[in-house]
């Protein structure tokens, strides 16, 4: 019996273009995407966790962060170490992108990663006492890290004081940046540290 992730989406035909990215990227068939912290405390096992747990775990983090966006913090929704809800918020993210594009959600989740990951970013050199920015090649890992963060947060951004549930931006955001469109907030911020970086070259 062909195993599905949440019993409904499989992975064998899942395809990804970007070679890059390929090892960093696991689609090791699960139903349940819980690995209950396997692996946690190693170096590098997040690359064998199942892609879509490592959305939905980008999903419970507290919020922003130190940096502002579009001009102000984003905070989390009370999701922040309730794995349950967060994957409940990924299933029914699925649904609608399923309904919306008829195609296999996880491959479009893929595509958003691949078109959200940013190529360059810059990194805080000192040379003789002056500080100044530099850019830098972003390696595999960081760059699947970095776009599954910015998807999480525009599923925030996108449902922050407003009537818009998380699963519903969460959908719009995985659609909008699979098909590279400059309206996804994921994609506006990957442009956004690409354009400092070229800047610092």
């Amino acid at each position: 019996m062909e195993t599905k992730v949440f019993g409904k989406w499989e992975v064998e035909s899942v395809q990804i273009r970007d070679t890059t990215l390929a090892r960093q990227i696991s689609l090791s068939p699960r139903v349940i995407p819980h690995s209950f912290g396997k692996g946690a405390k190693r170096a590098f096992q997040k690359e064998k966790l199942n892609i879509v747990e490592r959305l939905i775990n980008k999903i419970m983090r507290s919020g922003q962060g130190k940096r502002k966006m579009s001009g102000k913090y984003i905070r989390g929704r009370g999701s922040c170490g309730k794995k349950l809800q967060a994957m409940r918020i990924v299933e029914d993210a699925f649904e609608m992108v399923h309904t919306q594009t008829n195609e296999n959600p996880i491959q479009i989740l893929i595509r958003a990663i691949e078109n959200s990951a940013p190529r360059e970013d810059v990194t805080r050199m000192k040379k003789g006492g002056v500080a100044y920015a530099q850019a830098v090649d972003v390696a595999p890992l960081k760059r699947v890290d970095e776009s599954l963060k910015n998807l999480a947060l525009a599923g925030f951004y996108g449902s922050f004081n407003n009537n818009t549930s998380a699963a519903e931006a969460l959908a719009k955001e995985l659609v909008q940046a699979s098909k590279d469109d400059n309206n996804s907030v994921s994609i506006k911020r990957r442009n956004e540290v690409e354009r400092v970086a070229l800047a610092s070259r």
